[in-house]
């Protein structure tokens, strides 16, 4: 796996993100997943960021990644928006990566760690809960 453009980089136009998630039969449930997508549009306009789901909720990961490589992105980072790091996170989402890379041979893919292992994250959920 490689890294990713920097927001500053010339490739940033040819790089999309993929936050990736659960999913849920609750269309409601995708609102916060949505808004992180909105977000990082709001912090980098050039950024090209889709949501995708394992279960229950479209799309799923390999129709998202379909929909950016055919909008010309050459490089893909995809960020699992897991608290924990469970079965889906160890086993299922390694298989569809490696699922990923062969139907998209040409497109260079990062997976970034679940995002409950990021210590800012952990700060920011203890930060939160002392208010």
């Amino acid at each position: 796996m490689t890294s990713t453009a920097t927001p500053s980089s010339p490739s940033v136009g040819t790089t999309g993100i993929v936050l990736f998630a659960h999913g849920s039969r609750d269309p409601l449930w995708r609102l916060p997943m949505d808004a992180v997508a909105q977000r990082i549009t709001a912090l980098n306009p050039a950024a090209r960021v889709v949501c995708a789901f394992l279960e229950l909720t479209t799309p799923d990961l390999p129709s998202a990644v379909a929909e950016l490589v055919a909008d010309g992105m050459q490089r893909i980072t995809v960020v699992p928006l897991f608290l924990g790091v469970g079965k889906h996170a160890r086993e299922d989402l390694p298989l569809l990566m490696a699922e990923l890379h062969t139907a998209h041979p040409s497109v260079t893919f990062t997976l970034q760690a679940a995002v409950g292992e990021d210590p800012r994250l952990t700060d920011l959920l203890a930060r939160i809960a002392l208010d």
